[in-house]
């Protein structure tokens, strides 16, 4: 565990902050979070930290506590790891998740934590990690889909001072540097981060002198608890007492041949609290598909979930933390044994938020939102020219894909759209510009999106046409299970990938894959799902349909799914009519689509992939 040096010897007694106060302390914080982003976006080198801001950054209380941020990582889980000192100056790096309690979840994430001091006093923590485009490993990017270990996956970094008292440890630097393939991208990144962090360190300083350091650590504790007071609120009105709410999701494959994986999570409340338990998921997959996650990260990612679609007005932090309470079983795909692979984690974490999804409609439907794209998939292209004035230069790409947003209470989902809502896209011209390839067609792909009262977002189609040998990877999922549907709406669409060979031949790939070899001409489409739909699709207006079909989101055949005729009123409410009457009174809240049985026995001839088969757990 971590031991604190301050010189600071006198105690600091709470005290009473005035709201004024309390919200200037607030904003200042929530500024100084924004700021973080600003300095590193501004300072990276790699476009999925410069361009799509794949990066989370964290202010927290003397006992790592978040009070601002966004989410994935944990100050205490990282300092219960952290055997040595920490003083003023000291900056400190890992990026091994076994080694920090799973405050990360791969090796491709570099995360920093910074002390901040005033006065010799600890009065809180910046933190932040950023996803580097190479740690090393077996394949570009270091994303190899079927890695069966960590130690396939590049270079793996223990906790330790990069920064002991304000001294930089060049060594250190050097040799880890010494092992990726794009050093000078990853030396910026993670500048970028030590600097982001220090900007917050300042802010904090200022806030603490302006304010005296008692009214900024009572702010603090006030956030905090106001955080807690509001959760337990909700807790009673969404939850009864005593019941016990389940829901399943999968995860598509491994990488390696196996899935789906089974991801369970019940919930049940106890007086105030609630308990978490993921007792029932499937066992750690034997490819890089697990998601380490830990107990504050899984209260972490309820807390998000709960208040962003329950009362969005509320500044989430970690105060609610002790009303949840977390079972991660040992072995399961949420908590894998070492030296188990994690790189392609990124759908578990997306799965995540579908799980809570389906857990809090049961209590009521009219929060539910449907399924959608619910995970990060990464496309990745490198290779060297082969001619011109850069002939024998590496390129390098990593960069991460958008699809449907499902359909919500309030609307429709989102067309191409990311799951995380700070993440942008890379523009075109930039790839263009930057990279031996040409942008065919970045288009949304008609009815992709469930049908529904509020339909979901359309998938894209990314056509990348290649212009210098090289290989590409791609990370992606739901290309076997569905995105689901709620309140009577359709699931979304499954996710395809395939190259257009420059010799005419058409190649399927699974959508987990790496050192797929592309020549000049070659065309991959890379195509995401789509979300699924929210209500009765036969309620939405025809209207708006038609507008839709006009704008090419839906076709004139996807237009009967809502029960539609395209210009043709009369047909149109005599096809609702005898929709209505072909179908059960009451609406399935979920519709999964077919079974997974089916759905496996179906796979090849429907998806031109093989099917994988199925988990099980291991003797013992």
């Amino acid at each position: 565990m971590a031991r604190i040096v301050e010189t600071a010897t006198d105690v600091i007694e709470k005290t009473e902050v005035d709201p004024v106060t309390l919200d200037l302390i607030e904003n200042g914080l929530r500024n100084a979070r924004y700021e973080m982003d600003e300095v590193l976006f501004r300072t990276a080198l790699s476009p999925g930290i410069r361009e799509q801001h794949d990066e989370f950054p964290l202010i927290g209380d003397p006992s790592g506590k978040m009070v601002v941020g966004q989410f994935g990582l944990s100050i205490p889980d990282f300092l219960d790891g952290f055997d040595d000192t920490v003083a003023e100056g000291d900056v400190l790096l890992t990026s091994d998740p076994y080694a920090c309690g799973a405050a990360i979840s791969h090796a491709n994430d570099w995360l920093l934590v910074v002390p901040i001091f005033h006065t010799g006093r600890l009065v809180g923590w910046a933190s932040m990690f950023g996803h580097m485009s190479d740690v090393g490993g077996k394949t570009p990017c270091s994303m190899p889909t079927d890695a069966r270990t960590i130690y396939e996956e590049g270079v793996v970094i223990p906790p330790f001072k990069l920064y002991r008292e304000g001294v930089l440890n060049e060594d250190a630097l050097r040799i880890i540097l010494n092992q990726v393939r794009m050093p000078d991208w990853n030396r910026a990144d993670l500048n970028g981060l030590v600097a982001a962090c220090r900007t917050a360190s300042r802010r904090v300083v200022e806030m603490c002198e302006r304010f005296g350091t008692a009214t900024y650590l009572s702010a603090l504790d006030a956030l905090l608890q106001r955080n807690y007071d509001a959760m337990k609120v909700l807790l009673e009105l969404v939850f009864e007492e005593g019941r016990t709410l389940s829901f399943t999701d999968y995860i598509c494959d491994d990488g390696v041949g196996n899935g789906p994986y089974e991801l369970k999570l019940s919930l049940t409340r106890t007086g105030e609290k609630v308990h978490l338990d993921f007792t029932g998921s499937s066992p750690q997959a034997a490819g890089p598909i697990n998601y380490y996650i830990n107990e504050n990260l899984t209260r972490m990612f309820f807390g998000i979930y709960m208040i962003t679609v329950a009362d969005p007005q509320i500044l989430w932090n970690d105060g609610f933390y002790p009303l949840v309470d977390v079972t991660i079983p040992d072995g399961s795909y949420w908590k894998p044994k070492h030296p188990a692979s994690l790189n392609g984690r990124n759908h578990g974490i997306g799965r995540v938020f579908d799980l809570f999804g389906g857990l809090l409609g049961q209590t009521n439907p009219a929060l539910l939102n449907a399924a959608g794209f619910s995970s990060s998939p990464h496309f990745m292209y490198s290779g060297h020219y082969s001619s011109g004035e850069r002939k024998g230069e590496w390129f390098q790409l990593y960069s991460i894909g958008f699809g449907g947003i499902p359909g919500r209470p309030l609307g429709d989902g989102p067309d191409g759209h990311s799951l995380w809502p700070s993440f942008v896209n890379i523009p075109c011209e930039y790839l263009e510009s930057y990279y031996p390839l040409r942008i065919e067609k970045w288009e949304t792909v008609a009815d992709t999106g469930g049908a529904g009262l509020h339909r979901g977002g359309n998938g894209v189609d990314v056509a990348y046409v290649f212009e210098e040998p090289g290989t590409i990877a791609i990370h992606d999922d739901r290309w076997l299970t569905y995105p689901w549907g709620v309140n009577g709406g359709a699931p979304g669409t499954r996710g395809t990938k395939w190259i257009e060979r420059a010799d005419g031949t058409r190649q399927t790939l699974p959508s987990k894959c790496h050192d797929v070899p592309v020549a000049p001409g070659d065309v991959l489409h890379f195509v995401t799902w789509g979300g699924g739909g929210w209500g009765d699709p036969l309620e939405r207006d025809p209207t708006l349909v038609e507008l839709e079909v006009r704008r090419g989101l839906v076709t004139a055949e996807g237009a009967r799914r809502y029960g539609v005729v395209v210009g043709d009123a009369a047909a149109t409410q005599a096809l609702r009519a005898e929709m209505r009457a072909a179908r059960p009174a009451d609406l399935p809240v979920f519709d999964m689509g077919p079974p997974i049985d089916q759905i496996l026995e179906r796979c090849e001839a429907e998806t031109g992939l093989p099917a994988p088969k199925r988990p099980v757990w291991a003797p013992g």
